[in-house]
Parts: C-alpha cells; sequence; structure tokens
C-alpha cells in the first residue's frame, strides 16, 4: 500500500512562501529592465517586505504558537519579533543600497538589479532560520542565507579586494557549516532526533551520554559563533567588511545577526538548556576573548569598515554576555530577563549598525567609496546632517547615555551581576570604555579635523535622508523610553520558553 502524503499546514509560513514567489518573480522581472528602470526592482522588493509584514504582525497580535512541516517550523512570539525587526532593517538597508545600485557602482560596468533578489533569497534564509525548530530547517536557512551573502561580497568582479574576500568568507563559511554540522551529527547520535523540542525531553530524562554531547556542543558553538562573529572564529569579518562593496557589507552586517541570535536561543536555551553549565563556560570564553580582541584591535585601524568590523566582534561579545547570564545554579530563575535583554541588544545593535553604513553609503557616491578614516575628516561642515546621524549611532555603539546603546550595555550588565559574575561585568565596563576611544575618534575627525577636500557631500535623495534621520531618532528615543521595546522582548522570551 502506498503511503499517504500529507500536505502540510502552509499558514504559519505564508510570509516565506511569499517571500520566495516574489524573489522568483523580481528575478525574471529585472532581466528585462534597463538600468533607467532599476527602481522598479527596487519598489517591487519593498512591496514583497511590507506584504510579509503585514502577515506576521498579524500573527504577532494573534499570539499563539504554531508549528508545521512536521515540527521543523514555529510560528511564536518570538519568531515574528524578530522577523518584523529583520523586515525593518532590510526595508533600511534596501533604501541606503539603492543609490549605488541605480549608479552601478556595486558592479562596475554590469547590470546591479541582482542585488536586490539575492538580497530578498539571504532574507527568506534569514525566516527559516529565525522560524526553525529542527537542525534540519536550521541548516536550510543558514546555508540559504550564506550562499547569497557569499554572491553578493563578489559582485564587484572587476575589484580584486572584493574577489579575495568572497573567497574567504565562501571557505571559512563551508568549514564553520562542517563544525555545525558534526556537532548536529553528535546530538542526533546520543539523542536520536534532529527535533529541538525532542532533544530537550530527552536532555531532561538523562539518557543521552554526556561526554558525546558535551562534544556536540562544542562543535555547535564553533559554528554558531562563526556565524555571529565571535573570536576566535573572527577572522573573516575585518577583510569581509573592507573588500565587499559597502552595501553588501550593510547586508552582512546588520540583520543578519539577529537570525544568528535566533539560532542560537533555539539550539541553547530552548533544545540544550539542561547542559547550560557546559555551554555558559564556553560562551564565557567566547565573550571575554571578544569583547578584549574586538575593542583593543579597533584602534589600531584606518578604514572605518574594518573599525566598525572589529566594533562587531565586540559587541557580539556583549550580547552573548546576555546568553550566559539565564541560568544561576542550575536554576533558570533569571532565564527571562537574561534573554530578553540578550534580545534587546541586538535588536538595537542592529538599528545602530544600520546608521553607521547608511551615512557611509551617502557618502559613497559616483563610484567613491568611503573607507578611509580619513574620508569623515570635517563632515560636521561638509554635511551636518550626516555628520550628526554618525555622532549618535557612534555615542550609541560606545554607550554613552542617552543613547539606546547604553541601556542596552546596562540590562545586559545588570543580568551579568544578577547571575553572580561581577568579574564579568567590570571587565564588560572596561573595554566599554577603551571602544569609547575608538568611537569618539570618530566624532573628533568629524568635527575638529579639517576635511582632506573642499568638496561638499552629494545631496541624497528625500527616502534615504528620511530613513536616516529617523534612525537616529530611533536610537535616541530609545535611549530615552527604552521600555517598550524592553518588555515587547521580555514578553517575546516569556512566550517561546513557555510553548
Amino acid at each position: 500500500m502506498m503511503p499517504q502524503f500529507i500536505l502540510p499546514d502552509l499558514l504559519p509560513a505564508y510570509p516565506e512562501v511569499l517571500l520566495l514567489v516574489a524573489a522568483s518573480v523580481i528575478l525574471l522581472v529585472d532581466m528585462f529592465l534597463s538600468d533607467a528602470r532599476r527602481n522598479l526592482t527596487f519598489a517591487l522588493s519593498i512591496v514583497a517586505i511590507v506584504l510579509c509584514a503585514v502577515m506576521n504582525y498579524a500573527y504577532l497580535l494573534d499570539g499563539n504558537t504554531y508549528y508545521t512541516f512536521n515540527g521543523m517550523f514555529v510560528s511564536d512570539a518570538m519568531s515574528n519579533l524578530l522577523k518584523l525587526a529583520t523586515y525593518a532593517g532590510m526595508i533600511a538597508t534596501f533604501v541606503y543600497a539603492r543609490t549605488n545600485v541605480c549608479e552601478s557602482d556595486i558592479v562596475s560596468g554590469e547590470r546591479g538589479g541582482e542585488f536586490y533578489p539575492l538580497a530578498l533569497f539571504a532574507l527568506l534564509g534569514q525566516m527559516v532560520m529565525i522560524s526553525a525548530h529542527n537542525f534540519l530547517s536550521i541548516y536550510l536557512g543558514l546555508e540559504l542565507m550564506s550562499l547569497a551573502l557569499y554572491a553578493m561580497v563578489a559582485l564587484r568582479r572587476d575589484s580584486p579586494a572584493a574577489t579575495e574576500a568572497s573567497m574567504k568568507y565562501f571557505i571559512l563559511g563551508a568549514m564553520s557549516s562542517g563544525f555545525l554540522l558534526y556537532g548536529m551529527s553528535m546530538v542526533y547520535g546520543a539523542t536520536g532526533s534532529l527535533d529541538i523540542s525532542i532533544i530537550a525531553r530527552e536532555l531532561a530524562a538523562g539518557g543521552p551520554s554526556h561526554v558525546i554531547l558535551v562534544f556536540g556542543i562544542v562543535f555547535l558553538i564553533a559554528g554558531l559563533g562563526f556565524k555571529i562573529g565571535v573570536v576566535p572564529f573572527h577572522m573573516w569579518i575585518p577583510d569581509v567588511y573592507q573588500g565587499a562593496p559597502t552595501a553588501v557589507t550593510l547586508m552582512i552586517g546588520g540583520v543578519p545577526k539577529i537570525a544568528a541570535f535566533a539560532v542560537t536561543l533555539r539550539i541553547l536555551v530552548e533544545g540544550m538548556i539542561v547542559f547550560a553549565a557546559d555551554w555558559q563556560e564556553m560562551l564565557v570564553i567566547l565573550a571575554v576573548l571578544s569583547l578584549i580582541i574586538g575593542n583593543v584591535t579597533a584602534i589600531a585601524q584606518t578604514s572605518i569598515k574594518r573599525l566598525l568590523g572589529y566594533s562587531t566582534i565586540a559587541q557580539m561579545g556583549f550580547m552573548l554576555l546576555g546568553l550566559l547570564s539565564g541560568v544561576i545554579g542550575g536554576h533558570a530563575y533569571s532565564a527571562t530577563s537574561a534573554y530578553g535583554a540578550a534580545m534587546f541588544y541586538v535588536l538595537t545593535y542592529t538599528l545602530t549598525v544600520l546608521g553607521a553604513f547608511g551615512v557611509l553609503l551617502v557618502l559613497s557616491r559616483g563610484g567613491f567609496e568611503a573607507d578611509s578614516l580619513q574620508d569623515l575628516k570635517g563632515l560636521g561642515k561638509r554635511s551636518p546632517g550626516a555628520a550628526f546621524v554618525m555622532l549618535v549611532v557612534m555615542f550609541s555603539l560606545a554607550g554613552i547615555p542617552p543613547t539606546v546603546g547604553f541601556y542596552a550595555k546596562f540590562v545586559v550588565i545588570n543580568a551579568v551581576i544578577v547571575a553572580g559574575m561581577t568579574w564579568l561585568a567590570v571587565l564588560a565596563v572596561l573595554t566599554s570604555l577603551i571602544g569609547a576611544y575608538y568611537y569618539l575618534r570618530v566624532v573628533k575627525l568629524m568635527y575638529f579635523d579639517e576635511a582632506d577636500t573642499a568638496a561638499a557631500v552629494p545631496v541624497a535623495s528625500l527616502d534615504l535622508r528620511l530613513v536616516l534621520a529617523l534612525n537616529a531618532a530611533l536610537v535616541a528615543i530609545l535611549g530615552i523610553l527604552p521600555g517598550g521595546l524592553l518588555q515587547v522582548c521580555l514578553d517575546a522570551i516569556t512566550s517561546t520558553l513557555a510553548s
């Protein structure tokens, strides 16, 4: 008798289905567009993302948790919130990058429209990662995102730096995927399942071998560490950030961090919280190394993109502090506040770094890319608006009040202190002081140094200026009134962990 095929419930995955169809259609439409009509590809991409956002917002208001594809895909409060943040970040990325794409700055002498379909497929991979509840679906989303980003780094085919960065990214990404798969295979061998819920039950029952699982967790964290970008799996970040076109650097350094956070939380917290004592020790090492190496090495950089790359390493180390503070002495009393603080941190970091790269894209016009710190000299006189936005985001990255970066660091450090790791909180504060030096150096260059050129910064398009102003305003407003977003993060974590 032939087995009966049961069609899965596609309702929870409608946003992913819509985006898949839209990305495929936009790819075909772009083939028949001239460079003068490239804005149509941009507009269709924005419409597709907005429609997905409307669906996920409806699911978020619904408040229920839905599983489909035999439990491999979940639609819950956390996934819907993180997807909405991802959509907002991707729309901002598209607006910031549009001028460069339309001017064919990214693909010199070639069509630039493939930027949008590739970005949409990367977004689809991130959506799958955020909702993945099985090791197979996690890997599927991860590779879909990664393959699109590999191609985007190499879009500028006439640039040796971009080609080199793409090769490094691809090779190290393949190695990290190998680590992740090997870790998954060891967990599967110990528990007999790839489903996160089943793995959690098996670990709670105490049957699987502790040694095999610890080795599996080591390889899982190695693979996740590469995607997050923490030491010692950080070696790709500075080269890729500098070698890739600035718009693509923003694609890598912005919203993918949200998806990487979601996957880390799903695997370590939802699936393996019983082994928290083991993976917390590993995260402590990664966090300490990232905070020290990221901040210290950034001081010596002369490239603003490399500086932001090392800044990312340090910022992700800070995010790990929240993840490792949820379980204290085998009890998860402070889990909601710690993991909520980590989620709040990654969301506000993404918002902030979008603004930083947005300013660089304003300066990168007509084939010129603002990469050197010297390019920011005298920006306060040449473009007061862009300089003020960069001032706000630099203050936020440094953790200076009243920007949101200060409060994000505060709630994470508070979670670390509650967890009883005061020494780690002190280290985080000291490394933040080190980081403040190179962030404030950017401000000094903009406002206190004379520009090397008298050329004015070209006037950006109206939509870019509006989004950039909104970006800076949110960084400032959320620093003064952070309670709403933080409470939403706490509610999402509470709902997800309870389901």
